[in-house]
Protein backbone atom coordinates (compact mmCIF):
# COMPACT_ATOMS: atom_id res chain seq x y z
CA UNK A 1 0.00 0.00 0.00
CA UNK A 2 2.92 2.81 0.49
CA UNK A 3 1.89 5.46 2.13
CA UNK A 4 -0.09 4.44 4.81
CA UNK A 5 -3.09 4.64 2.19
CA UNK A 6 -6.28 3.26 3.76
CA UNK A 7 -7.82 2.37 -0.06
CA UNK A 8 -7.71 3.32 -3.71
CA UNK A 9 -10.81 5.06 -4.96
CA UNK A 10 -12.00 6.13 -8.78
CA UNK A 11 -14.60 9.07 -8.73
CA UNK A 12 -17.15 9.30 -11.43
CA UNK A 13 -17.89 13.32 -11.74
CA UNK A 14 -18.87 15.07 -14.71
CA UNK A 15 -18.24 18.65 -12.61
CA UNK A 16 -14.61 19.71 -12.99
CA UNK A 17 -15.12 21.45 -9.54
CA UNK A 18 -16.53 19.09 -7.91
CA UNK A 19 -14.52 16.41 -9.10
CA UNK A 20 -11.28 18.37 -7.72
CA UNK A 21 -13.43 19.02 -3.94
CA UNK A 22 -14.38 15.72 -4.01
CA UNK A 23 -10.39 14.50 -4.95
CA UNK A 24 -8.73 17.02 -2.26
CA UNK A 25 -11.65 15.27 0.74
CA UNK A 26 -11.16 12.15 -0.23
CA UNK A 27 -7.12 11.91 -0.06
CA UNK A 28 -7.62 14.45 3.41
CA UNK A 29 -9.01 11.46 4.72
CA UNK A 30 -6.00 9.39 3.74
CA UNK A 31 -7.34 7.36 0.77
CA UNK A 32 -5.86 7.53 -2.60
CA UNK A 33 -7.60 8.71 -5.78
CA UNK A 34 -6.32 6.34 -8.24
CA UNK A 35 -8.41 7.92 -11.84
CA UNK A 36 -11.25 10.51 -12.45
CA UNK A 37 -13.81 9.82 -15.10
CA UNK A 38 -16.78 11.68 -16.14
CA UNK A 39 -18.81 9.45 -18.39
CA UNK A 40 -20.45 6.42 -17.36
CA UNK A 41 -18.79 4.37 -20.49
CA UNK A 42 -15.41 5.66 -19.00
CA UNK A 43 -16.65 4.73 -15.48
CA UNK A 44 -16.88 1.19 -16.61
CA UNK A 45 -13.53 0.60 -18.45
CA UNK A 46 -11.74 2.04 -15.64
CA UNK A 47 -13.16 0.00 -12.50
CA UNK A 48 -11.83 -3.10 -15.05
CA UNK A 49 -8.92 -1.28 -15.85
CA UNK A 50 -7.74 0.03 -12.37
CA UNK A 51 -9.51 -2.39 -10.03
CA UNK A 52 -10.24 0.60 -7.09
CA UNK A 53 -11.69 -0.58 -3.23
CA UNK A 54 -14.20 1.99 -3.87
CA UNK A 55 -16.00 4.38 -6.51
CA UNK A 56 -17.57 8.04 -5.92
CA UNK A 57 -20.72 8.07 -8.21
CA UNK A 58 -21.99 11.17 -9.29
CA UNK A 59 -25.36 9.63 -10.27
CA UNK A 60 -26.45 12.63 -12.82
CA UNK A 61 -23.79 12.62 -15.71
CA UNK A 62 -23.42 13.93 -19.40
CA UNK A 63 -24.71 11.45 -21.75
CA UNK A 64 -26.94 9.14 -22.64
CA UNK A 65 -25.87 6.84 -19.14
CA UNK A 66 -26.58 7.99 -15.48
CA UNK A 67 -24.11 6.24 -12.49
CA UNK A 68 -26.71 4.23 -11.56
CA UNK A 69 -26.69 2.47 -15.60
CA UNK A 70 -23.07 2.92 -15.25
CA UNK A 71 -22.46 0.92 -11.69
CA UNK A 72 -25.28 -1.79 -13.71
CA UNK A 73 -22.59 -2.25 -16.08
CA UNK A 74 -19.69 -2.15 -13.57
CA UNK A 75 -21.97 -4.86 -11.55
CA UNK A 76 -21.46 -7.60 -14.41
CA UNK A 77 -17.88 -7.34 -13.46
CA UNK A 78 -17.17 -6.22 -10.35
CA UNK A 79 -18.72 -5.97 -7.01
CA UNK A 80 -16.79 -3.15 -5.99
CA UNK A 81 -18.72 -0.65 -3.23
CA UNK A 82 -19.85 2.53 -4.10
CA UNK A 83 -20.87 5.63 -2.91
CA UNK A 84 -23.49 7.39 -4.85
CA UNK A 85 -23.79 11.33 -4.84
CA UNK A 86 -26.96 13.06 -6.10
CA UNK A 87 -27.94 16.46 -7.11
CA UNK A 88 -31.24 15.35 -5.29
CA UNK A 89 -32.71 13.38 -2.45
CA UNK A 90 -35.31 12.31 -4.79
CA UNK A 91 -36.57 8.51 -3.69
CA UNK A 92 -36.62 7.39 -7.23
CA UNK A 93 -33.01 7.62 -7.18
CA UNK A 94 -32.44 6.18 -3.87
CA UNK A 95 -34.86 2.79 -4.74
CA UNK A 96 -33.13 2.43 -8.40
CA UNK A 97 -29.31 2.82 -6.96
CA UNK A 98 -30.27 0.88 -3.73
CA UNK A 99 -30.52 -2.24 -6.70
CA UNK A 100 -27.04 -1.73 -7.69
CA UNK A 101 -26.24 -2.21 -3.65
CA UNK A 102 -24.01 0.74 -2.23
CA UNK A 103 -22.31 1.87 0.62
CA UNK A 104 -23.61 5.00 0.74
CA UNK A 105 -25.92 7.41 -1.15
CA UNK A 106 -25.10 11.47 -0.28
CA UNK A 107 -26.69 14.19 -1.56
CA UNK A 108 -24.42 17.46 -2.62
CA UNK A 109 -22.70 19.17 -1.64
CA UNK A 110 -20.57 16.75 0.23
CA UNK A 111 -18.04 17.31 3.37
CA UNK A 112 -15.26 15.14 4.70
CA UNK A 113 -17.84 14.14 7.35
CA UNK A 114 -20.27 13.22 5.16
CA UNK A 115 -17.90 11.06 2.84
CA UNK A 116 -15.71 8.97 5.80
CA UNK A 117 -18.43 7.31 7.14
CA UNK A 118 -19.43 5.59 4.29
CA UNK A 119 -15.68 5.17 2.97
CA UNK A 120 -15.17 3.08 5.94
CA UNK A 121 -17.95 1.06 5.47
CA UNK A 122 -17.44 0.04 1.93
CA UNK A 123 -14.49 -1.48 3.10
CA UNK A 124 -16.11 -3.56 5.31
CA UNK A 125 -18.42 -6.15 4.02
CA UNK A 126 -21.79 -5.20 3.53
CA UNK A 127 -24.67 -7.07 5.46
CA UNK A 128 -28.43 -6.43 6.45
CA UNK A 129 -27.61 -4.07 9.07
CA UNK A 130 -25.39 -1.70 7.22
CA UNK A 131 -28.26 -1.61 4.53
CA UNK A 132 -30.80 -1.08 7.23
CA UNK A 133 -28.31 1.88 8.86
CA UNK A 134 -28.11 3.32 4.98
CA UNK A 135 -31.97 3.02 4.96
CA UNK A 136 -32.81 4.81 8.27
CA UNK A 137 -30.41 7.51 7.85
CA UNK A 138 -31.83 8.26 4.13
CA UNK A 139 -35.41 8.40 5.82
CA UNK A 140 -34.58 10.79 8.17
CA UNK A 141 -32.59 13.02 5.38
CA UNK A 142 -35.89 12.71 3.17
Amino acid sequence: MGQNLKGRVLIVEDDMLLSMVEERLIKRLGFDVVGKVTEAEDAVNKTVELKPDVIIMDISLKGDLDGIDAMEMIRQKSDVPVIYLSGSSDRYYYERAKKTGFSGFLTKPVTSGDLEDPLYLALKKDDESVQEMKDRKFNRTA
